[in-house]
């Protein structure tokens, strides 16, 4: 009975993610009737959430014409701006989804063919270390969009309880009140405005919930493929003593070089695919991570309502996560391929003949072009990014700290 494979298990953790966003990660799309079976569901999602946009732009334009102040123009700001990216997350999914299943099965492969290699206990260690963090990383993050989804669902719940104790009197309260901008403010509406709401915030979260965990287990399992190589090419050439009279076979020595030098195009291939299908949607969620960390860092120390502030730091809390651990993995990606170089140097490289010589010497040369992953081209994603993600959304904050701060 062959040993299931571990990235497997970690894409069936995700099903539930994308089962229930509607977006596709492992059935091929051939017939019309595929499609309806594969993307009504998605194409439903889409739709709420994007009368859910569309509902907030009318709602800020409004309170524009109307010379609302800025706090009530940007209240809907950070669900507008995580609306827009969970769209364009699954958009971006959807363009690039044989790309997906082109990753997902290489990545498959590459583990199928280390399970048919000698086992030992140090490469078991690395894949436990590795995917144990990842599967910790997940789950708290599970458990912090289910927080989300009770705070930003439970708080009118709950505030409408207690004034209907107190004062007797039944108030409409819904998380934000933008949709009351464009229907009547009337109790026959009132249930499906909630609803609606629900809906839109349950999909946005799934969305991105299922875009981002992909990029984390992809860059993960990449990220263990390259420590499995480096642990493999610094004993691809055993020791050897010529007083003793023990020698390693040349052709033994070069075929392993070459399955070493194809396992690396392989890993550096599938890095490349991830660079395809996250590119663009990386770019957006940089900017707009600024945008969405300023903007409700700015309305906590506003405000005094502690239930908005409560909002806002939640919303605060999940933009800070979310670019965090998209930088976090890509660095780690990043890191790992350049630890190759370190390995290569490491494999007594002076004991082979001069030919083997000369191309380790090139794959130690190309080991030191990182594997790393971009926004669209304009930036790096990795720690550095982070850093300067924070360091725009703090000079919007003083501004507007500055222009609104002391209204």
């Amino acid at each position: 009975m062959s040993k299931p494979l571990i990235f497997d298990q970690s894409i069936e953790k995700l099903g539930v993610l994308f089962r229930f966003s509607g977006m596709n990660i492992k059935n091929k799309i051939v017939t019309p009737l595929d499609t309806i079976k594969y993307r009504w569901l998605y194409t439903l999602n889409f739709l709420v959430v994007f009368s859910a946009i569309i509902g907030s732009v009318y709602y800020v334009i409004l309170g524009i014409k109307q010379g609302k102040n800025f706090i009530e123009v940007t209240s809907v700001a950070p669900c507008l701006t995580f609306s827009i990216l969970s769209m364009i997350k699954s958009l971006y999914h959807l363009m690039y989804e044989e790309h997906i299943q082109e990753l997902i099965d290489l990545l498959t492969e590459l583990e199928i063919r280390e399970n048919n290699r000698e086992k030992c206990i140090e490469k078991e260690e690395i894949i436990a270390n590795e995917t144990g963090f990842l599967n910790k990383v997940i789950n708290v993050l599970y458990v912090l969009n289910c927080s989300m989804i009770v705070v930003f669902d439970m708080t009118p719940m709950v505030m409408i309880a207690v004034k209907y104790y107190k004062t007797n009197e039944f108030e409409m309260l819904l998380p934000y009140l933008d949709v009351f901008s464009f229907i009547p403010y009337e109790l026959k509406y009132w249930p499906f405005a909630y609803i609606h709401q629900i809906w839109s915030e349950c999909v946005v979260l799934l969305d991105m919930a299922a875009a981002d965990y992909l990029f984390f287990t992809c860059c993960t399992y990449i990220r263990v493929q390259f420590k499995l190589l480096q642990y493999d090419f610094e004993r691809m050439i055993p020791d050897r003593s010529v007083s003793k009279g023990v020698f390693y076979e040349e052709d033994e020595l070069r075929n392993k070089f070459v399955e070493l030098l194809k396992w690396h195009q392989d890993i550096i291939y599938s890095s490349t695919i991830l660079e395809i299908i996250y590119s663009k949607s990386t770019l957006f969620n940089f900017l707009s991570s600024s945008l969405v960390i300023c903007l409700t860092g700015f309305n906590v120390t506003i405000v005094d309502d502690i239930v908005i502030i409560i909002t806002f730091l939640t919303f605060l809390s999940m933009a800070l996560m979310q670019v965090f651990f998209l930088c976090f993995f890509a660095d780690l990606m990043m890191t790992a391929s350049l630890e190759i170089t370190n390995s290569v140097y490491n494999c007594k490289w002076y004991s082979a003949n001069i030919k083997v010589g000369k191309q380790i010497l090139f794959v130690q040369t190309r080991a030191q072009e990182p594997c790393k992953l971009t926004a669209a081209g304009f930036a790096d994603v990795n720690l550095n990014a982070f850093m300067r993600v924070l360091s725009s959304a703090w000079s919007y904050f003083a501004l507007l700290q500055t222009v609104y701060g002391a209204k």
